[in-house]
């Protein structure tokens, strides 16, 4: 089938899958573990390894390990089992298990009891079957079946889970052995249009002939009593891709589609071309017609352009001129008018500088007023204090020839007090005794009188003494 006239490949591939099946429909035996010493209890690890699946499934087969975890020691051990995983519980002498079911978790004893774990999730088996359809030629189907465990009572007893690593290995290649097998004889009677153009009757056929081994028939009744079959439930089944193998029949195939393509798709370019070769003609003259008529309407635009641009000019140059003129009548007037503000400032100047002066001329009139009135008041109060100081020494005069005996002793009785205040202190005390006619005025003043003449005496007196003692 391939290149090579001589070589058969389609049988090679046949081989060549014939020995991988029988390697791998053989039993994977778990290696054995040492035996322990009698009385003494199991490792954990050891029953742990030997319990749990450590090794993942083949890609797009399988779950993944399935972890079980014991406790306990010796005879006294509890298996504890994941929630999503079926499991099998026998006892030596028991027929029956004690423990079967979905997540079940049991006590166990090594000596007596055994266990069987298997993943409870949902299965997928890929297949790749090379098929020869009944035209004998090679066609790849390439499809998937998705299968659940219905029934693990059935299941676990027609079906081989023994392997350490992957329990559900040995049934997932006995099922995509049967599926190929299947998809193989239902292709053998189809053509290669019916492989590629319509898959549904090979899902059926798949369908039908995995469900009657893994699910069983039922009896006449079809109360669901018959045949059980494996135990098992098919979910889906579905072909997802159809190749042929040559590569020069697939070109071969495609070939009349093609070529029916590329036949309308020339006819409809040819069909575009004449449409297209019409309307670039048409747009060709009709952009030629706007050409010429764009020329004739440049030239038009051209001419009153230049006219517009002449008329611009000489109105400008005219707007100039007159402005130039109106400049230079504006400066003269207003070199007129600045000459006339500078004489009218001038005179203006002369005109404040006059009155300035005269008003200082009569300023000063005012102040030399004002200067000789000031000095005829001060003579004229000079003159009056002059006149009153006479008037007050003719008065004191008069008044002084006036005054008689009586009037003197009463001034001299008014100053007393004053004349007492001035007397210096005493250095000694001495009383003098008045005596005689005291019931005048005059009597009694001139009692005082003789008092104060002996007493000036007697100082006077003795201030002399002082003084011819200090000049010896």
């Amino acid at each position: 089938m391939g290149s090579n006239p001589g070589k058969n490949t389609y049988l090679d591939q046949v081989v060549a899958q014939s020995a991988a099946l029988e390697d791998d429909l053989r039993t994977r035996k778990p290696v054995p573990l040492p035996p322990a010493a009698p009385g003494a209890p199991a490792p954990r690890g050891a029953l742990a390894k030997r319990a749990d699946r450590v090794v993942a499934p083949p890609k797009g087969e399988g779950t993944g390990p399935v972890e079980v975890r014991v406790t306990g020691f010796w005879r006294w051990q509890t298996v504890l089992v994941p929630p999503n995983a079926f499991v099998v519980h026998t006892r030596r002498g028991k027929s029956a298990p004690m423990h079967i079911g979905l997540g079940v978790s049991f006590g166990f004893n090594p000596a007596t009891d055994s266990y069987l774990v298997v993943p409870g999730a949902m299965q997928t088996i890929l297949i790749n079957a090379y098929c020869i359809c009944s035209e004998l030629q090679g066609v790849l189907v390439q499809g998937y079946v998705q299968w659940i465990i219905e029934d693990f009572g059935t299941a676990y007893r027609k079906l081989d889970f023994s392997d350490p690593e992957d329990p559900m290995r040995l049934v997932n290649i006995q099922l995509r052995e049967q599926a190929e097998a299947a998809i193989k004889d239902k292709v053998s009677t189809m053509g290669v249009r019916d492989v590629l153009s319509d898959k549904q009757p090979i899902i059926e056929e798949l369908t039908a002939r995995l469900r009657a081994v893994a699910e069983g028939s039922a009896d006449a009744a079809g109360n669901g009593h018959g045949d059980r079959g494996l135990g098992l439930r098919i979910v889906t089944v579905q072909i997802k891709e159809a190749v042929v193998s040559s590569s020069t029949l697939w070109e071969n195939l495609q070939k009349p589609y093609r070529s029916e393509q590329n036949q309308v798709a020339r006819l409809a370019e040819l069909a575009a071309q004449e449409v297209i070769s019409a309307r670039e003609t048409a747009a060709h003259r009709s952009a030629e017609e706007r050409r010429i008529e764009n020329d004739r309407e440049l030239a038009d635009l051209r001419a009153r352009n230049e006219a517009a641009r002449f008329d611009r000019e000489t109105v400008e140059q005219l707007r100039r001129t007159t402005r130039e003129h109106d400049d230079q009548r504006a400066v003269a007037d207003l070199a007129q008018a600045t000459a006339l503000h500078a004489l009218r400032l001038e005179r203006e100047q002369h005109d404040q500088k006059v009155e300035n002066l005269r008003r200082r001329l009569e300023l000063q009139s005012q102040e030399l007023d004002a200067a000789l009135a000031r000095a005829a008041a001060e003579s004229q109060s000079q003159h009056n204090a002059e006149l009153l100081a006479l008037e007050r020494a003719r008065v004191r005069v008069d008044t002084a020839n006036t005054q008689n005996a009586a009037n003197l002793q009463a001034q001299l009785v008014d100053g007393l007090p004053e004349i007492v205040a001035h007397l210096p202190k005493p250095a000694e005390l001495k009383s003098y005794q008045i005596g005689g006619d005291l019931s005048s005025v005059s009597a009694l003043l001139t009692q005082i009188g003789t008092v104060v003449e002996t007493w000036s005496a007697a100082k006077g007196s003795a201030s002399n003494g002082d003084t011819d003692s200090a000049m010896r």
